[in-house]
Parts: structure tokens; sequence; C-alpha cells
């Protein structure tokens, strides 16, 4: 399968050839150190459980924050990967997504430059738990196409400075949290009574420039933390505030269709004449068919080929208070506090030509296609020209409260009361589009022989304000929300030494509500603008007057000159057009006073209780030299869920409930004091998908798709299967190797036919009122989706680790170190899919006779997971002496299918991709540091791509290197 076979960077091999070998060296030279390596897996168990209520190892500079989560790892049962803060308030890295891919077997989906969302082992964000101070919770962002209403943790809401750890657990444990496929990850925030008596303050600022937007933007964070000289009483409060405005230059195609043009090289494809710029009355006639109309229209052409620009203007505001109380040695109780503020103004700015849809009216010459079945080059005569402005301005507010009281009763027998509750509030109250047509332009070129950078050149002027109209009016204002309420008992009874037994219970109420609006509205006819009962209707009486074809009169005081930037494009490549002016444009049409409508397949909610229970058995032996733990459980929960959506208007909600029984086992031996050996397997599961549950359905009437929701979708479930070898063959450093296993028994697989909008049921009036659709329902016909509890799947891999500090090496050369780490995964998954069209056309067909496509056919494809890339590489090499720092970082994933496509596509999904990161620090003194820090430096380009086999273009574009002036204090 193309789309998965990796694309190897040679940058990447090298900078990880040299990494590697010289790690072996490492190896090899400091092996007679190791007996002053850390204490034994098999002696304590207490670095992880420390971290997990909140206890922090305070540790200063980068090479120390590698030895503390080494140190958590190497004392853990499970599978465990952590990062440490090298200091206070001092991450080391921006972004916790970006942290988060250092690790072995994670790799990350970056949305505007930065890290967005994780996948773990090959399986998507959807699998992973995250936890803040214990608690599971759902943080919301938005991106360009769609807000996220999933259970995926968005990792770009917090500045990295409020933690001070993050610990990724991979293999299950009965009393870990359930829910995952991928991994567990907790976040945790300061914890005072781990500082120094007295008080602690730490300030930070940068400044942050990015050579694309060529902007400056601020970031500063703070702490003051106090604990009283007895360190009975502790209390801090951190900040953290940052403002960036960033650009993404490049092309997209909103994927590739087949459809018929109205004639070929002269050659008429109808037996009835072109209109010219009108849908409707180009809708009639049949077809005439041709070699050459044949080949054109079977042939894929790019829907919507455009370049363009978006802006990326974003604040972040994060508070974290935490209060300690230890007035024994046996009794602490905390009260943690998180809030985070993350804006974004997402601002886009296109030149395009608008094929998708309106291909009956628009006339091909001049053109190639090549040997992927790709109209890959034309010229078009009455193409619809478009330009398009577009405004999401978006807010998330995330706060979490929460509380444990940890409890010694007697020496034997300890209880941890934990409960909190968390709200994501992501709100998008301005999602605005207006769009200028010319739909009868001439002489429109694109080239897309080169693939990431087409030449799209207009034939026609697109800076004169007299030849587009207003055409289309869009603004969808939307609401995601999510709350947790969690309450949970742990106990921990210490039958005999070595022999120690594991209970609690646990409570989780999870509500998820999703509304979304529209104020979307055609212009037509005489250029009306009315809307009645949420229905577009045209009339001449429109206070906007009779003077508009298909639009509404465009004037230069409503307009802007976009001029694009560096965005990849070759030479012949138009870069000015005029945009609608938003402001304006809003004005004129009186945009924001518009009543809305209920988009109703956005408009859902779902709300899971869970309640259950678990019983586990930790033992610990020596047999000789050979030291051996073991945790061995079983973890109960009952799920009753409510779903809730519209169902052609009326509220539907449908209840159900369903039980798991999951056991866990993990094994780890000792059999010398720098080797652990490690074993796992345990029956995991994770809740359907939120979008999948909703009764009823949506539809997409730009793309011609409905997709009905199923809210009786069985869980993700699976065995997964681990084993693992690790060699602390001297202080602070680590070879691994890690063979993973998950047979996924239950994986929902989407059902895809072809139809008339009519055969689904759903009313017309649920139709986007701004789409093609909305005009003509029946004009084509709908790929139509729904989604069942379909076969499993299977997934396998290896993980690959080494990390030395070069201890053996003269002089300064000690002071450097290495950390150079694989992943090699792979899996089967069949899906159905919807394959190219055929051409239905009766041999010698006539004028009299109707002559079409034959839809697009259901087939079974076998594909990697979705978010599965086969190979991914990560290498820091990096400098750390009693002043000076510095590190370098190379991230490379391979190629993955990211989902199902459309309009006949098999696959879409992102090109492998290569990031290098890199910074310096120098202490000026004590308490001052001076820091230089670069992210993107080599200016990557995102590639997406469609279609798995030919891999078509979807987008191509870049963001920009970004750089980080700044300095930090602490007292």
């Amino acid at each position: 399968m193309k789309a998965c076979n990796s694309r190897f960077d040679w940058r990447t091999g090298a900078s990880a050839a040299v990494m590697v070998l010289a790690l072996t060296a490492a190896a090899n030279a400091s092996a007679q150190t190791s007996d002053t390596a850390p204490p034994a897996a098999n002696d304590a168990q207490a670095a992880t459980e420390q971290d997990q209520t909140g206890e922090e190892i305070v540790v200063s500079g980068f090479r120390q924050s590698l030895e503390a989560a080494l140190n958590v790892k190497r004392n853990s049962v499970s599978s465990v990967d952590a990062i440490v803060a090298e200091d206070i308030a001092k991450f080391p890295d921006q972004n916790l997504a970006e942290s988060l891919q250092r690790i072995p077997g994670i790799s990350i989906q970056r949305d505007g430059g930065e890290g967005r969302a994780i996948t773990v082992r090959g399986l998507g964000s959807q699998f992973t738990r995250v936890r803040v101070n214990g608690l599971e919770t759902v943080a919301t962002s938005h991106d360009g196409a769609s807000s996220n209403r999933d259970r995926a943790f968005d990792f770009n809401v917090f500045a990295s400075e409020l933690f001070t750890s993050i610990v990724v657990h991979k293999t299950a444990e009965a009393s870990l949290d359930e829910g995952s496929l991928g991994a567990v990850v907790d976040l945790n925030t300061g914890n005072p009574l781990a500082g120094k008596s007295g008080f602690t303050v730490v300030a930070s600022g940068q400044g942050s420039y990015n050579d694309l937007s060529e902007n400056w933007g601020p970031r500063v964070a703070g702490l003051i933390g106090w604990k009283s000289p007895d360190g009975t009483l502790g209390a801090s409060i951190s900040a953290a505030w940052q403002k960036t405005d960033t650009l993404e230059l490049g092309n997209n195609t909103v994927r590739w269709a087949q459809a018929r043009f109205d004639s070929v090289n002269g050659a008429p494809c109808f037996y009835s004449a072109n209109a010219g710029g009108n849908p409707v009355a180009n809708a009639g006639g049949n077809y005439r068919p041709s070699a050459a109309c044949d080949a054109v229209g079977l042939a894929f052409h790019p829907r919507i080929p455009r370049y363009g620009e978006v802006r990326h203007d974003r604040e972040r505001l994060g508070i974290t208070g935490s209060i300690q109380w230890a007035p024994t040695d046996a009794t602490k109780i905390s009260i943690d506090g998180l809030f985070s503020r993350f804006k974004e103004d997402r601002e886009e700015k296109w030149g395009e030509v608008l094929l998708r849809s309106n291909e009956r009216s628009i006339d091909v010459s001049n053109y190639t296609i090549d040997g992927n079945n790709n109209l890959i080059a034309a010229t078009l005569n009455d193409a619809w020209v478009r330009t398009e402005h577009f405004l999401k301005r978006s807010e998330t507010e995330f706060y979490q409260i929460g509380g444990s009281w940890d409890q010694d009763v007697g020496e034997n027998f300890r209880f941890t009361l934990l409960g909190g509750i968390s709200k994501s509030n992501a709100n998008v109250p301005i999602e605005t589009t207006f769009v200028y047509d010319d739909r009868d332009a001439q002489g429109y070129r694109y080239d897309y022989s080169d693939m990431n950078r087409p030449v799209l050149t207009f034939g026609t002027s697109v800076t004169n304000p007299a030849n587009f109209q207003l055409a289309e009016i869009r603004d969808r204002p939307s609401n995601v929300t999510n709350k947790f309420r969690t309450a949970q008992l742990r106990t921990e009874w210490d039958v005999t030494e070595g022999f120690q037994i594991k209970a609690g219970g646990l409570y989780r109420r999870f509500e998820f509500e999703s509304e979304a609006f529209t104020r979307d509205t055609v212009v037509c006819g005489n250029g009306g603008l009315d809307r009645v009962l949420g229905t577009v209707t045209c009339s001449a009486s429109s206070a906007f007057g009779p003077t508009a074809v298909y639009g509404l009169p465009v004037t230069a005081d409503r307009s802007e000159l976009f001029q694009l930037g560096n965005a990849g494009q070759p030479s012949g490549t138009s870069t000015e057009w005029l945009i609608p002016d938003l402001a304006a444009t809003a004005a004129y049409t009186n945009l924001y006073s518009r009543p809305t409508a209920i988009d109703a397949g956005n408009t859902r909610g779902v709300v899971e209780e869970v309640k259950g229970g678990y019983l586990q058995f930790d033992a610990r032996r020596d047999f000789g030299t050979v030291g051996v733990a073991v945790n061995a459980g079983i973890r109960y929960v009952r799920t009753d869920q409510s779903s809730q959506g519209l169902t052609s208007g009326a509220v539907v909600t449908v209840k159900r409930d369903y039980e798991d029984f999951l056991p866990a086992v993990n094994l780890a031996i000792t059999p010398h004091r720098d080797l652990v050996i490690r074993a796992a397997i345990a029956k995991v599961m994770t809740r359907p998908t939120l979008g999948n549950l909703t009764p009823g359905g949506s539809v997409d009437g730009f793309n011609y798709r409905v997709n009905y929701g199923n809210p009786f979708l069985e869980p993700f479930r699976a065995t997964a299967y681990d084993a693992g070898v690790e060699w602390y063959f001297a202080p602070g450093s680590i070879a691994s190797v890690a063979v993973f296993r998950k047979e996924i028994q239950s994986f929902p697989a989407s059902e895809t036919r072809s139809g008339t909008f009519a055969s689904t049921g759903l009313p017309v009036s649920i139709i986007p009122p701004s789409s093609p659709a909305a005009i003509n329902p029946e004009g084509q016909l709908w790929t139509i989706n729904s989604i069942g509890n379909g076969a499993g799947a299977e997934l396998n891999g290896v993980e690959l680790s080494l990390q030395a500090p070069f201890r053996f090496l003269p002089g300064f050369l000690s002071n450097f170190g290495g950390i150079v780490n694989a992943t090699f995964v792979d899996s089967d998954a069949d899906y159905i899919v919807a394959g190219p069209t055929v051409n239905a056309c009766v041999p010698g067909a006539t004028a009299a006779a109707a002559c079409g496509f034959g839809g697009n056919p259901g087939s079974t494809r076998t594909s990697t997971l979705f978010g599965l890339s086969k190979k991914a590489f990560n290498g820091t090499l990096y400098y750390e002496d009693s002043r000076f720092s510095a590190r370098a970082s190379v991230s490379y994933r391979g190629p993955y299918n990211d989902a199902n496509s459309g309009t006949g596509n098999v696959f879409e999904g992102y090109a492998a991709i290569t990031n290098v990161d890199a910074s310096i620090r120098y202490k000026l003194t004590s308490q001052i540091e001076l820091s230089l820090e670069g992210t993107n430096l080599t200016d990557a380009y995102r590639e997406r791509f469609t279609d798995q086999d030919a891999q078509r273009n979807y987008e191509y574009n870049h963001f920009g290197r970004t750089i980080l002036v700044g300095a930090r204090f602490k007292l």
C-alpha cells in the first residue's frame, strides 16, 4: 500500500546513525561503572506511586531530569515512561505534545505549527486517556476544518510551564483507570511540600519570532511557592501567558473527484447547450458520450485547486494553585486547581476555482491525463473563479478543582480518597466565510505535474471588483462542552513483607454536549438574501435590489487586495487577488443580526456514568540474586450511556448500558541489578467515538455525503501483550527493546453505499443552505455512510531506545549525551470504502437516453489502522556543564492513513515529515539564565494526500521557523 511505505529522509537516518554509534560506544565504555546505578526494579515502586499522587522529584538541569525520568521507569512493575521538569516551572519543551514525541512509541499531530494530539504505539488520540493530577479529563480546542467533538485530548490548551512531570503508562493495571487501548497519560502540576522551606520565586520571559509571519510574541511565566519551617503546610501558585501570531502558507485541492464537463477540446459532452454560470440550468440534457468526454469525465481532477494563507493568532493563559497540609507523617491533604484559557483567531484567504459540483458548466481544453488517471493539467473556460475570506474566532476555557486525602491507618494499611470536577468549554462565536464568484471566467489554467507545487493561473482579472459578485455568506457558531465528575477510593494493605493487596472503587460521570448553528445564505436569483423559517428565498423585492445575476455587487470599499507570500508556488502562479473585507461585508449583509438555524448533525450529546472497582495483588520476592515483582488483578466497570441527537428535527435519546471485566498482569524480573525483563497481558477497552454515537444523521451538502450515527456501537475491546528488556548499563543510561501486540476484537467499521437523498428518509431542510445540494438535492448520487460493529484488527510493533551521557569521553566532551529511539509498527484492519465511479453509459446512447455515472461502488480494503505510522524515529544530542547547556532534537514520523476519504478516493492521510528543534541556555549567575530556542528549524512542509494508491495532493503547506529569546530568574 503506497500510502504506508516510508519515504525515508537521509538527514534523519544520518543523524540517527551517528547518535547510535556514539551511544553504543558509551555502552561499551561505561558498562563497568554499573555498580553506581540506582536500585533495581524489584526494590521499590515508590517513584511511580509518588508521581501518581503528585509527589515531585526536584531536579535541576536537563541531564538530571533524564535521570529522574529513568528512575520512574526503572522502579515501575508495568511499562512506564516519564518526562520530569528540569526545574520548577521549567519543562523541557514549549509544548507538552512536543515533549511527549521524545518518548518511544509516541508520535504527534500538529495544528498551526505546534503539537496538538498524540498517537501511542500506532493508536490515535481517541484511544489515549489523559489525567490531570490523577483525574481523567478532556480538553478541547479547534482546528480549521472542525472542532474536536471527540474523546481526544488537545495538549495545546495548556502552557508547559504549569507542569512538573508527565508519566505515560503503556501497559494496563487493574488499579489504573480504564478507557485506553493506547496509554494513560498523567499530567502533574506542582507540589509545594516537595520544595524548600520558605519562599520560592521563579519568573521567566521570552520573545517569540516566526520568520513566516515576521511577528514577535511575548511569553511570560512565574511561580510563587511557600513551605512552612516545620514542613507541614505548603502553598504555591503559578501562571503562564503567551501570545503568538504565525502563518501557514501553501496550496490545497479539497480532494479530487470525477465528473463530466460541458465540452472537451470544443466537442460537446451534452446534448443541451452550456447555460454558463447557472448550475440549475446546466443540470438538464443527457450526456453525449465520446472517447474524449469519457476519458476526461472518468479521470480525477482537483475539486478546488487553490493557494492561500492561514493566520493563527493565539493567546494562552494558564494558572495553577495548590495547598497541602501534612499535620503528621500519616496524613496529607491536598487541594489542586487548574485554569487555562486558549484563544485563537484563525483567518484564511484563498484564491481558487470551484470545480466541485459545477463541472457541467465548464469547458476543458489542452488537458493531460497521467498514469494514475488524474486530469493533471487543463485549461478551463466558463470556470467558477472564487476568492474566499474566512475567520474563525474560538476560545476554550478549562478548569479543574480536585482534592485528595492520603491517610496511613496503622503501619500496614493506607487509603487515598480522591475527587474533583473539571470542565472544558470550547466556544466558537464566529465562524464566518464570505465568497466572491466570477462564474464564467475564461482561460484558467492548472498544472499538477508537480503534485506539491502546482501552477495555478487565472486567465481573467481577479483584482477588478466588476468581475465578481458576492455569492455566498456563511457563519457557523458552535460550542463543545465536556464535564467530568470523579470520586475514587484507593486502599493498600501490606499483608506481609513483599505482598500487598490493593482495592478500590470509583464513580465517574462524563457529559459531552455539542451545539452548532448556521447563518448560511446562498445569494441567488435577483440578489435576494431573505431567510424565511430557515430556508433561503430570493425575490425581486429584496432590500438589495434586483441587479445581481447570482450574487450581490462587489465594490472596492468592501474588498481588500490579498498578496500571496512564500507558499512554495512556482513561477507563473497568480499571487494576488481581491477578497471580501470581513467587517465591511458583514455590515453590508447584516450577517450577525440574522437568525440562526440549528446544525442538526453537530447538535448532540452523550452522558456516561461509570461505576466500578478493582482488586489487585502486588508481590515482590528475591530468588537468590534474581528479583521478581508482579501485579495481577481485575477491574470491573459498568457504563450507563445516554446518547442524544436530532432526527428530522426532533430530539431523540437512546439509553443503554454495558459491563466490562478487565484482568491485567504485569511482571518484572531482575536477573541482574542492571537488567529488567518485563512482560504484561491485559484486557483493555476504549468507549466508542462520540461522533459515532449520535442518533440520526448529518449531511454534507458540499461533498454529497450523509453520515448516520449508531448509539448501540460496542466499545473498542482488545487483548494487549507486551514484553521488553531494559539494560541500565550506567547512571542515567538505558538500552531497551520492547515488543507489543494488540488483538482488537471489536472495531467499529463504516458501511458505505451510493443512493439518492430521498432514499435516506432525511428531511431536505437539514442540508446546509449554502451548499450546492440545497439548490438541487438530487443533482447527483450521494455517498451514504453508516457505522457498525465490524471485525477486529491486529497491531504488532517493536520499540528500541538508547540513552546515555558521554562520560567516557575526555575533558569537556564528557558533558555531551544523547537519546535515540525508534518505533516500528504494523497493523491490518478492514475498511469499507467507496471507490472510483464507473461509466454507466450504454454504448450508442442517444439524446433521448439518460446516460450517467454509476456511483461510487463500495468495497472492502485492508489498511493500517488510521493514524498509524509504520516508522518513527527521535534523536536528541545534548551538552550540559555548570553554566552552559545546549541540545538539538530530530523527530521523524512516517506516512500514515488518517481517515476514509470521499469522492471516489480510497483513504487519505499524511506523508512523512521530519522536524528539527534546538535550544541553548547560559547561566549568568545561579539565579539568572539566558536562553535561545528554535523550533521547526528546517521549515518542514506538511504534505497531506488523498487516495493511498495515487497519492493525490490534498494540501502542501508550511509554518515557518520559530525562534524564542528569553531569560529566567529564580530566587
